[in-house]
C-alpha cells in the first residue's frame, strides 16, 4: 500500500476493485453505496485500533456502575468517539460474519453510529450476505491501512471525492454539483482567512466559527481548520475553528461527520466537532436559524431549481421580510444560487460583535440576471448598498469538474476595512491558470503561484490591470421610462370594418346590435376623423338609436383599435385634461448611471434622436421614491474590456492568398 500513499486515485482505484466482487449480484448503480460506507468504516478501525484493547477493558470495568462511561471511553481513545465491540472487519469470521458485523455497528458510539444510519448500512450488510459476498468485501477491506498517519485527512478528501465522482460518472448522476476542486477551496479559503492574520497573531489561540451551508464532504471546512492550523509554524499557538455545517444528502453528510469526528483540538482533545454537521435542506429547513458565525464557506449548487424549497422559502420571504434571511426578495425558480448568497449574509457575525467574512463560489448569472425591481436585482442591491460586498473575483473557465462555465468567488463581509468602506474590488483572475490532464471538465487548476498572486492583488486592494476599486453606486442605474406622444387618425374603410367585426368587444354585441352599427357607420364608410371622434361618436349614436343597448368602453377601445392609423407627422392626441396621450407602442426604456442626473442623460442620449419624448415621472422607485426603478448589476467586461484594433484589410488579403495558396497545393496532391 505504500506506493498508493501518494496519490489518491491510485488508492480510489485500489478500493474499487471491490466492485470486480459485486459485478452479478448487484447493479453497477450501488456499487458506491457499498463502497463508500466500508471505506469509512475501515477509517474509523484504523484510528481506533491503538486504543481497542484499552476501550474494551475500561468498558468492562465500568459499565456497571453510575460514572459517566461515555466520557472515560473517549478520553481513552483522545477522540469524540469509540467501539466497544470484540469484533474488527478482520476477525468476523466467515460463518456468521453479518450478524457479526452488524454487532460491530452496534457497539460504535451514538455520533460515529449515525454515519452508517445514513447509508441505510443495515440493509446493504444483508444483501452482501445473502449474495454471499460479505466476507470477501469485509477481508478486502480489512486489509487497506487508512490511517490517518499514512493517509492524511487532505489525501483522505480527495479519496472520498475521487470515488464519489467515479460513482457520479458509473451511473450518470450529479454526484459532483457539490464537490469544490482543491485549488478553488485553497484560494477561497486563503481569500477569507489571510486578511486576519493580525488579529491571529495578536490572539494566541484565538475561537473563532466556521459554517459552511452547503458543507458536502466538508472539503471546505476541513481545508480552513487546516489553514489555520498551519499559523503554529509562525505563531505561538495558532487559532482554533469550530465547525459548522449543514448538508442536503445523507451519504455526502455522512461523509462529512466522519471527517469531522477524526478530527481533534489540541486543547479539547474529547471534543466531538462532528455534532455540528447537520442534514436537512438549509433553504427550508436551516438548522442554525439565529446564529451568526465569524467565518462562512460555500459552494452552492450551479442553476439548480428550488421548488422543492419555495413553500417555506415564500412564507419566510412573506412572513418575516428583512427580519428572516430573504427580505430583499427572491430569484426566478430555476436557480436559487442567490438563496444562499442571502443566507450566508444573514450568517455574518454582527460588527458590534468582531463582524464576520465569507466566501461563496457562484456561476455569473448573480452578477447580471433579473432587471430593475426584478428579486435578483433587488438582492444585488441590498448586499451593496449595506456594504456587505468586499470582493468578487472572476475566476477562469474549465476549473470545474462538470462545467466549463466562468466561475465567480464572492466576498462578504460585515467588517471591512476603513479603506475599503463603500467600495467593492473586483479581480480579474480569468487569465491565471496552468493546463493540466482533463478530469471530466476541468481542464485548468490555479497553480500555489497564481494562487498567490490573487491573494496579493486583494490584500493591497488598489486599483490595477487585473484590479478595480470601484463604488457601490457604480453598479447601479436608473431604469426611467420614456413615453412619445399618440400621433393617430381614425380611417373607416372596409379593412377597418373587418378588423372590427373581429374584435371580442363586437364579438359580444347582440346580433341586433351589430347590425345596428353597421347602419351607423355605413355613411362614414372612406372618411378619416380625429382620435376624439370615436368616443363621441359612440356616445352619439348610442342617444339615437335606443336598440343598441350599452356601450362599454372596451367597445370604445375596440373602434380605436380597428380604425386607428398611426400618422408620424399628425397633431399629439390629447385627452379631456388637454394632456397629450402617450403611444404605448412607442413606450421606450432607458438605464442612467445612478451617478447621473436622469435629465442631463435624457437631454444628451434621447432628444436629439427623439424630439417629442418626455420622461415618465410616475414610473418611480418604491424605496427611494425617485424616478426610474432602481437596478443592480456588476459587468466585469465594463470595467475590463480591453479594445484590440481589426486587423488591416492588406493583412487579412494577404492571409486570404496564403490560404487559397494551400488549398491548391492540397488539390494537386489529390488530383496527381
Amino acid at each position: 500500500m505504500a506506493e498508493l500513499v501518494g496519490s489518491a486515485a491510485a488508492l480510489a482505484d485500489f478500493i474499487w476493485k471491490n466492485a470486480e466482487d459485486l459485478w452479478g449480484d448487484f447493479k453497477h448503480t450501488d456499487f458506491g453505496k457499498i463502497i463508500l460506507p466500508f471505506t469509512l468504516l475501515r477509517r474509523l478501525e484504523c484510528v481506533l485500533e491503538p486504543t481497542r484493547q484499552e476501550v474494551r477493558d475500561a468498558y468492562k470495568a465500568h459499565k456497571e456502575s453510575d460514572i459517566d462511561l461515555d466520557l472515560i471511553l473517549r478520553q481513552t481513545t483522545r477522540y469524540p468517539f469509540y467501539n466497544t465491540s470484540e469484533y474488527a472487519l478482520s476477525t468476523l469470521g466467515g460463518t456468521k460474519t453479518r450478524q457479526n458485523l452488524q454487532d460491530y455497528i452496534a457497539h460504535f458510539s451514538d455520533n460515529a453510529r449515525l454515519i452508517f444510519e445514513q447509508f441505510d448500512f443495515s440493509n446493504t450488510v444483508i444483501r452482501l450476505d445473502k449474495a454471499g459476498v460479505l466476507f470477501k468485501i469485509c477481508k478486502n477491506f480489512a486489509g487497506v491501512d487508512l490511517h490517518p498517519d499514512v493517509v492524511p485527512d487532505r489525501i483522505m478528501s480527495n479519496l472520498y471525492e475521487h470515488l464519489i465522482r467515479r460513482f457520479g460518472a458509473e451511473v450518470n448522476e450529479g454526484a459532483e454539483d457539490f464537490m469544490t476542486p482543491r485549488d478553488v477551496v485553497h484560494l477561497a479559503t486563503a481569500l477569507l482567512l489571510d486578511p486576519d492574520d493580525a488579529l491571529f497573531e495578536a490572539n494566541p489561540g484565538l475561537i473563532r466559527t466556521l459554517y459552511d451551508p452547503t458543507c458536502g464532504t466538508g472539503g471546505f471546512l476541513s481545508d480552513a481548520m487546516n489553514h489555520v492550523a498551519e499559523y503554529g509554524n509562525r505563531f505561538k499557538v495558532p487559532p482554533v475553528l469550530i465547525p459548522y455545517g449543514q448538508e442536503l444528502e445523507p451519504e455526502t453528510h455522512a461523509v462529512c461527520l466522519t471527517g469531522m469526528l477524526l478530527r481533534t483540538l489540541e486543547s479539547d482533545l474529547g471534543r466531538d466537532l462532528s455534532k455540528n454537521i447537520k442534514l436537512g435542506s438549509t433553504l427550508s429547513n436551516d438548522q442554525f436559524a439565529g446564529e451568526r458565525f465569524h467565518y462562512g464557506l460555500s459552494n452552492p449548487p450551479f442553476g439548480k431549481k428550488w421548488e422543492k424549497d419555495s413553500a417555506a422559502v415564500n412564507a419566510e420571504h412573506t412572513e418575516k421580510g428583512y427580519d428572516g434571511r430573504f427580505g430583499p426578495g427572491l430569484p426566478r425558480i430555476n436557480d436559487g444560487s442567490m438563496l444562499f448568497l442571502l443566507h450566508l449574509a444573514s450568517k455574518l457575525e454582527l460588527p458590534e460583535r468582531g463582524g464576520g467574512r465569507a466566501a461563496i463560489v457562484l456561476s455569473g448569472s448573480p452578477l447580471f440576471n433579473g432587471g430593475a425591481g426584478s428579486g435578483e436585482s433587488e438582492i444585488r442591491r441590498w448586499l451593496l448598498e449595506n456594504d456587505l460586498v468586499e470582493a468578487i473575483v472572476a475566476l477562469p473557465t474549465e476549473i470545474f469538474f462538470r462545467t466549463g462555465i466562468g466561475t465567480y468567488l464572492w466576498i462578504l463581509s460585515s467588517k471591512k476595512p476603513e479603506n475599503r468602506r463603500h467600495q467593492v474590488q473586483l479581480i480579474n483572475a480569468t487569465g491565471l491558470w496552468t493546463s493540466i490532464k482533463n478530469e471530466g471538465n476541468k481542464r485548468r487548476i490555479i497553480s500555489d503561484e497564481q494562487m498567490q498572486q490573487i491573494v496579493d492583488v486583494y490584500a493591497a486592494a488598489e486599483n490595477g490591470e487585473i484590479s478595480r476599486m470601484l463604488d457601490h453606486r457604480r453598479f447601479a442605474y436608473r431604469r426611467i421610462r420614456v413615453l412619445r406622444p399618440l400621433r393617430m387618425a381614425l380611417h373607416v374603410n372596409v379593412e377597418a370594418m373587418t378588423r372590427l367585426m373581429d374584435e371580442k368587444a363586437w364579438a359580444k354585441l347582440a346580433p341586433d346590435s351589430q347590425a345596428a352599427w353597421k347602419r351607423a357607420l355605413e355613411p362614414h364608410m372612406g372618411s378619416m376623423h380625429p382620435f376624439a371622434w370615436a368616443e363621441s361618436f359612440v356616445d352619439q349614436t348610442a342617444r339615437n338609436d335606443a336598440g343598441i343597448g350599452k356601450v362599454t368602453k372596451a367597445f370604445v377601445k375596440a373602434l380605436i383599435h380597428a380604425f386607428g392609423v398611426r400618422d408620424p407627422e399628425g397633431e399629439p392626441v390629447v385627452d379631456a385634461d388637454g394632456k397629450i396621450m402617450p403611444d404605448t407602442e412607442l413606450t421606450d426604456y432607458e438605464n442612467v448611471p445612478l451617478l447621473e442626473d436622469i435629465r442631463d442623460y435624457f437631454a444628451r442620449e434621447v432628444l436629439p434622436h427623439v424630439p417629442d419624448a418626455w420622461i415618465d415621472e410616475s414610473y418611480a422607485d418604491k424605496k427611494d421614491k425617485g424616478v426610474g426603478i432602481v437596478g443592480y448589476e456588476i459587468n466585469f467586461n465594463r470595467f475590463f474590456y480591453k479594445y484590440e484594433a481589426p486587423p488591416k484589410l492588406e493583412d487579412i488579403d494577404r492571409d486570404l492568398k496564403r490560404v487559397e495558396a494551400e488549398i491548391a497545393a492540397l488539390l494537386g496532391e489529390v488530383t496527381e
